[in-house]
């Protein structure tokens, strides 16, 4: 299930710098961490939904490329956002 409209926005408004920044790599970094958490939730009783573990796949991959972006650009930029979402352990 697709992220809600209100729950996008939240996110949106924390990580952006605006509320029509949807595109910077901290906003893109949080949406595709909160859509990975879902899915994460899904598969805990859907354990045989091989097609939606690629895309679950998928996912992580696509936000595993931004964090290294934001990681060359910005060591600092790159701590800020793993602390937030809480990723590393």
């Amino acid at each position: 299930m697709a992220l809600s409209k209100d729950r996008k926005l939240e996110i949106i408004t924390k990580f952006g710098k605006s509320e029509t920044d949807t595109g910077s790599a901290e906003v893109q970094i949080a949406l595709l961490t909160e859509r990975i958490n879902q899915l994460t939730e899904h598969f805990k009783i859907h354990t045989k939904d091989f097609g939606g573990r690629r895309g679950l796949l998928k996912l992580v991959g696509q936000r595993r490329d931004l964090l290294n972006y934001v990681r060359r650009g910005s060591v600092e930029r790159y701590r800020a956002i793993i602390s937030e979402l809480g990723l590393r352990k």
